[in-house]
């Protein structure tokens, strides 16, 4: 990669953990901030591999949780149900993903324009979909069905352009398809499960022969910020986003995206 200090490491693990699970899209906020720095990383490996932190917080916050789920597995109909409903939802991010791989990485992430127009499209989303008149069937992470974890399977793909946001387009998703807010919010954490954890390892497959010693420890102290960022974020944002709703994060990606295509016009 570019020379990247420790700090700066430090600065964008702490960012990929604050934004990961919140629908505000971690690798916009990732790669703006990387070219306002200057520096870009190797393969663009730098942006995927530290969310490795992110899952980790993920998983120590909801260790009880999966523990409970998984020794449920042989007894309880509904938690199968669920596991399947997750896995399910994760099948379009994998085959598309895997698929479109090499266009994403080495055409969409490279285009501030397209990352900045992306915020600022998905904040005018968020601000309309948390003034519809909703009518949430399903006040229960465990009791969506199988055909709308596919869908919100679909709208989480919509993610593969930066700037749209996996967490944010998988929970307008579940909304539209009856979920209340505080549900969308958690079907999309266990979403990020095995989707983020498929991003890395299928990153890592492909890119770990050009990594560089240098890489490697920038990349770990990036996954230790955004561990420690995201087991904060993990513990407070399902009561944020039930009481306050996305209008937040909506005003927030239209002042990101807004100020970046500023930027854009100003220097080029």
């Amino acid at each position: 990669m570019d020379f990247m200090h420790s700090w700066e490491a430090l600065l964008l693990g702490l960012i990929e953990g604050l934004t990961e699970f919140l629908p505000v899209s971690s690798t916009a906020h990732l790669l703006l901030t990387e070219e306002l720095l200057g520096v870009k990383s190797t393969g663009r490996t730098f942006e995927v591999l530290i969310q490795l932190g992110a899952i980790l917080a993920l998983l120590t916050v909801y260790s009880g949780r999966l523990w409970h789920l998984v020794s449920a597995l042989p007894s309880d109909a509904r938690s199968r149900r669920f596991v399947l409903a997750v896995l399910i939802a994760f099948l379009p991010a994998a085959v598309i993903g895997a698929a479109a791989h090499s266009f994403i990485k080495n055409y969409l992430f490279e285009s501030p324009l397209i990352i900045c127009i992306a915020l600022v499209l998905g904040g005018i989303v968020l601000l309309f979909i948390d003034r519809l008149p909703l009518k949430p069937r399903y006040h229960d992470v465990m009791d969506l069905p199988l055909l709308s974890a596919l869908g919100i399977g679909f709208c989480q793909c919509l993610a593969m352009i930066p700037g749209v946001s996996r967490s944010g387009s998988s929970i307008v998703g579940a909304m539209l398809l009856g979920a209340d807010k505080r549900t969308a919010a958690e079907f999309s954490f266990f979403l990020a499960m095995p989707t983020m954890t498929g991003a890395f390892a299928y990153d890592l497959y492909k890119n770990w022969s050009i990594l560089t010693p240098d890489d490697v420890g920038m990349i770990a102290i990036g996954f230790v910020a955004a561990f420690v960022a995201g087991v904060v974020v993990v513990r407070y944002a399902l009561d944020f986003i039930a009481r306050r709703g996305l209008s937040f994060f909506g005003w927030w990606r239209l002042l990101v995206g807004g100020v970046g295509l500023g930027a854009l016009a100003v220097l080029h």
